[in-house]
């Protein structure tokens, strides 16, 4: 198989999707398909703590469609719009057992990051996690697209990227400029990746086992962990916040 040509190992009890022999993009549980079984998803699905129950999510980078999953079983309420621009990564979504288009679940073949520009307030939730065999995408790394980010959230919006093998505090610092010092970064135990936070000004997090307890079962022993860190991050930097936003 050709360097960088999406490609899919299917084992006893994961399915995965690669690059390379030597990166995995997403893993697949076979009899569990839209659990989250990659940690790093699992701290990015904490942004759910900041901004509960979201009606309206956009992604960008499907990858293995892992988050697009856990949103469409743990979310009936929530329209989902997903965006990818690798045409091989998409063909492979039935190997994925990633869900058909639908009135509340469409997956776009596109440069999401051209496409963001044209939504301006239409997510309450964001998350990227876009990434090319190189690396994370130039596409989604510059400060234009952290304020695009920002101008397509809707009020009390919030948005996590996966920071892999990068410059996470360049980004970071970018998403704060973008969204007026409010934005934050996780780091993952055992693994290369930093998750960074961001959000609208307005936000109010709930208490992170209230917020558990309105997920369904399923949901809630994926998410415990991490909406806890989440919680203590969050609350430690509450006095930075304040300063940054003015509020």
């Amino acid at each position: 198989m050709k360097e960088g040509t999406p490609w899919v190992h299917r084992g006893w009890w994961y399915t995965t999707l690669q690059f390379s022999r030597d990166v995995t993009q997403s893993r697949m549980l076979n009899w569990w398909p839209d659990a989250l079984q990659v940690g790093y998803t699992r701290t990015m699905m904490a942004a759910l703590l900041l901004r509960p129950f979201p009606r309206r999510i956009g992604i960008i980078g499907l990858g293995g469609g892992s988050q697009a999953k856990f949103c469409h079983r743990h979310l009936p309420a929530a329209d989902i719009e997903a965006f990818e621009s690798d045409a091989g990564v998409l063909a492979l979504r039935d190997v994925f057992r990633i869900p058909a288009d639908s009135a509340r679940f469409q997956i776009r073949l596109g440069d999401g990051a051209s496409m963001l520009r044209q939504r301006r307030g239409a997510f309450d939730l964001l998350l990227v996690d876009a990434y090319e065999p190189e690396g994370i995408s130039p596409t989604v790394s510059t400060q234009a697209f952290y304020d695009d980010c920002r101008a397509a959230l809707a009020e009390g919006g919030a948005m996590a990227v996966n920071l892999y093998a990068t410059d996470a505090r360049r980004h970071l610092a970018r998403l704060r400029r973008a969204f007026g010092g409010r934005a934050l970064a996780l780091e993952e135990p055992r693994m290369s990746n930093r998750i960074a936070f961001a959000w609208q000004p307005g936000v109010d997090m709930p208490d992170p086992r209230e917020a558990l307890a309105r997920l369904p079962r399923s949901a809630r022993w994926q998410l415990a962990a991490r909406f806890l860190r989440l919680a203590r991050a969050r609350q430690a930097w509450q006095p930075r916040d304040r300063a940054s936003s003015g509020t």
